[in-house]
């Protein structure tokens, strides 16, 4: 599976504004649920959250990535926002984040729920991908840089 396909415009935004951490994670589960893929909610809530309790998930360069695992969707789930204005999110690098990929992946498919995280985690790390979002005006501009540099860099 590829992270392009579990983007489409219902789960992106540009230029979400929240406060904090908690509120951006809380807008970006609402936004995932936009997918129809959410069977409960408030589960996906806890265990997003309980797994950022364990390490923040803002894992350097302006990028966080909270996650968690639960049988409460009908399938993977994602989301994906820029933020207006880059957020504290306790990152291990102590910067701030402007993007925030929210993956939600089923009790069942922990191998792809690992290989997923690592896929985003390996595009969002490159200094040239993270820029080229920063200068995306539609959500349709964001999908198709993620479908490209699929392309051209991902072994999948």
């Amino acid at each position: 599976m590829k992270i392009s396909e579990l983007l489409t415009e219902d789960v992106i935004e540009i230029g979400l504004e929240a406060a904090d951490k908690t509120e951006a994670i809380n807008k970006l589960i609402d936004l995932a649920s936009k997918s129809g893929k959410i069977l409960d909610i408030e589960k996906v809530r806890q265990v997003v959250f309980e797994r950022e309790k364990l390490v923040s998930t803002g894992v350097g360069k302006g990028f966080a990535i909270p996650h968690g695992k639960c049988d409460e969707i009908s399938d993977i789930v994602a989301a994906f926002a820029i933020m207006k204005e880059p957020i504290d999110f306790d990152s291990i690098d102590s910067e701030k984040v402007t993007f925030i990929f929210l993956l939600v992946g089923k009790d069942s498919m922990l191998n792809l729920h690992i290989k997923l995280l690592s896929r985003i985690s390996r595009l969002m790390n490159k200094d040239e991908f993270r820029e080229r979002l920063l200068h995306c005006k539609s959500k349709r501009e964001v999908i198709n840089l993620f479908k490209e540099e699929e392309q051209n860099y991902m072994d999948i």
